[in-house]
């Protein structure tokens, strides 16, 4: 009796884990978090560009939640502005999720502008950051591939050669 409860205990969470993993790996990702698959959230950026999730799909997709008081967040800014227009024309998406209320839009603009921002920048709302179960460390980078898969999570700055080799991976060149 033990034992074939057991076995049925054992098949229903092989079962129950094979269909969360097909989920993930289906075309149409239908993942419960970010550390699934891409979440469905809208994202606007300070030019007033939309990004709903029916723009991101088939697109390989760079969120960076980042601040301006961040220092790490500063230092991998312009790795991230030389990655991003290598890679836009490619089907890359890279937005730069700003979590921090500690500046106003004239100053975000300016602060843009002083470290020569290339890639958007979408202020974080609670949707935004419920999605991503409110990053606990800045910067932490999500990066999904066309499918809306993960690939990774990053938490600390990221390197150019680090951003760039994962895209090159994700896009089949390594």
């Amino acid at each position: 009796m033990k034992r074939r409860l057991a076995i049925a205990t054992l098949l229903v969470i092989v079962a129950v884990t094979a269909a969360a993993v097909g989920a993930c790996r289906s075309s149409e990702a239908s993942c419960s978090t970010a550390h699934q698959c891409l979440p469905a959230v809208s994202y606007e950026d300070l030019t007033k560009v939309k990004y709903p999730p029916a723009a991101l799909k088939g697109k390989v997709v760079v969120v960076n939640f980042w601040a301006t008081w961040c220092g790490p967040c500063k230092k991998e800014i312009p790795a991230f502005n030389r990655v991003y227009n290598r890679y836009k024309d490619e089907g890359v998406v890279m937005l730069g999720v700003l979590h921090d209320n500690t500046v106003d839009d004239n100053g975000l603009l300016n602060f843009m502008s002083d470290n020569e921002f290339t890639y958007p920048v979408v202020k974080a709302d609670a949707d935004i950051l419920s999605a991503y179960h409110y990053p606990g460390a800045l910067p932490t980078t999500f990066i999904y591939d066309r499918h809306g898969h993960i690939v990774d999570e990053h938490k600390g700055p990221l390197s150019e050669q680090e951003l760039a080799a994962t895209l090159e991976r994700i896009l089949g060149r390594k």
